[in-house]
């Protein structure tokens, strides 16, 4: 498995994508940092926010479990240590669009905030 290290966000978050684009949950967290944190899109207004590795595997299981859950990239761009990206998950009979905020450290994800269209 390639790391994120030495990669700039821009290429940690490409690799993030490409992990979770082949449902595979272990390579997405090695892309994450012990204390990375995740902030859902649920419940409105506010989402939850999910801290480390074991909290975010729960969170999202279901996703990964879900072989017709897809997420496209819209738009990717990044300034310094931050990265945005504008997206559509799909699964089976809907759609949402959204947008995530990563923030990257020493080559690995140390936050994804997401958002979405309401």
């Amino acid at each position: 498995m390639i790391l994120g290290r030495g990669m700039d966000p821009l290429g940690v978050i490409d690799a993030f994508g490409n992990a979770w684009g082949a449902h595979d949950l272990d390579a997405t967290l090695a892309l994450m940092t012990d204390d990375c944190v995740f902030e859902s899109t649920d419940p409105a207004p506010d989402g939850t926010r999910y801290a480390g590795h074991e909290a975010i595997r729960q969170a999202w299981r279901p996703i990964f479990d879900d072989g017709n859950a897809r997420f496209e990239a819209e738009d990717t761009f990044g300034f310094g240590d931050r990265v945005v990206q504008l997206w559509t998950y799909s699964w089976d009979g809907g759609h949402v669009r959204g947008i995530d905020v990563f923030l990257v450290r020493d080559g690995k994800v140390a936050e994804k905030r997401s958002y979405v269209k309401g």
